[in-house]
């Protein structure tokens, strides 16, 4: 019986020591590299255990916290750099832009993708600049963009040949992951000005004060919406449509914040994370407040050059669609709020907790009952406060 206990106070030890030393070949990796601090791993799963049953941004975040802004993690067989405070994002997105610039194709993205023919996921190289090429000179131009508004077709003019495969996958990047996140973005600006009824009340006001002599919500016109916009970068500030924006992976060596990326690690900024950090935003971060851009973050813009604010991401991956999303978000929640109201029905329950997938939209429908305040002209043209 006593070397029962033995054996078993044997393998407790060896256990310990195997433990111990991989803690310490993780921290300085196998060819003596300085990684980035991270939470246990173990075998075959790596780290996933820590991101089990949770949102995986929020679960990184509070992982970050612990373990530091720039975080090794082991996602199954796959080595992450997770980056959570704006010195990293920039090293990331602007001072290694290049050997970050390419995508990590997994065997489900690559059906998906058609092998990363479409633009979000397209290796760097030739090809994907030229896709991007065509996508802003021809598709995402601010020219472009108005154009889509009146529903007009110009011919354009590529620089080079697409086949059909690259043609769906632009298009699915475009009609698919393009409209997702503008939906979601929608849905969260309309649930944030339900919870907070002051806000949605001098929204409101504002937009038909502008619009209530043309009768309908004029797209060239929203630029004199100053308030309104606020609302739009709050709403984007708390609730980044892609939490965790596109992962990237790393070309060839480098070091992010003195610590060794090696070769092929993907790396998952947590743009979630950036918008409710205290460091950068002091004032209630996780409050709905638009006036936070009227004070001390009035110059903050999320156009990829503050790292604090990054909802369409930095760098040569940045979303190159951002004026097409939000013209499509803009357009769509000025004329909800300009001809109607929005009554929560009774004993309804309000769910602010997202679920995770394309983009972290809410868990929850949102069931609202419109009140008709001002007729849509030549659709509904009755007499105020229909339901």
């Amino acid at each position: 019986m006593e070397s029962a206990y033995v054996y078993l106070g044997v393998a407790l030890v060896s256990l310990l020591v195997v433990l111990a030393c991989r803690r310490r070949s993780a921290a300085h990796g196998c060819d003596g590299l300085r990684l980035a601090p991270g939470p246990w791993q173990l075998p075959v799963i790596g780290s996933l255990h820590h991101l089990a049953g949770q949102l995986p941004h929020r679960a990184m975040r509070d992982l970050a916290r612990r373990h530091g802004p720039v975080m090794f993690l082991r996602l199954g067989e796959v080595p992450t750099l997770v980056v959570s405070s704006r010195e990293g994002a920039s090293e990331v997105m602007k001072t290694h832009d290049t050997t970050f610039a390419t995508r990590p194709l997994s065997a489900t993205i690559r059906v998906l993708t058609n092998g990363g023919r479409d633009m979000a996921f397209a290796p760097y190289g030739d090809y994907w600049r030229q896709l991007r090429k065509i996508a802003v000179m021809e598709l995402f131009t601010a020219r472009r963009v108005l154009s889509f508004r009146a529903i007009r077709e110009e011919e354009s003019r590529p620089h080079f040949r697409l086949d059909m495969d690259a043609v769906k996958s632009v298009i699915f990047d475009i009609f698919g992951a393009g409209s997702e996140t503008s939906t979601t973005t929608l849905e969260w600006a309309i649930a944030e000005l339900i919870k907070n009824p002051k806000v949605m009340h001098k929204a409101t006001a504002e937009v038909r004060r502008v619009f209530e002599a043309r009768g309908a919500v004029a797209e060239h016109a929203l630029g004199e919406l100053p308030y309104f916009h606020l609302v739009i970068r709050e709403t984007l500030r708390l609730h980044t449509p892609v939490p965790l924006l596109l992962p990237r992976e790393c070309q060839e060596p480098c070091q992010v914040l003195g610590y060794n990326v090696p070769r092929g690690t993907q790396v998952l900024v947590n743009a979630w994370a950036l918008g409710r950090d205290e460091r950068y935003w002091p004032d209630a971060p996780e409050e709905f407040r638009p006036e936070r851009f009227e004070g001390g973050a009035a110059a903050v813009e999320f156009r990829g050059t503050d790292f604090s604010f990054l909802p369409f991401g930095a760098g040569r991956r940045m979303c190159p669609g951002m004026a097409f999303g939000l013209a499509n978000v803009e357009l769509a929640l000025a004329s909800l709020l300009f001809h109607f109201d929005w009554e929560v029905p009774p004993a309804a329950e309000f769910d602010m907790s997202e679920t995770f997938g394309l983009t972290a939209r809410p868990k929850a429908k949102l069931l609202l009952r419109p009140v008709l305040r001002v007729p849509i002209v030549g659709v509904l043209s009755t007499g105020k406060g229909d339901r």
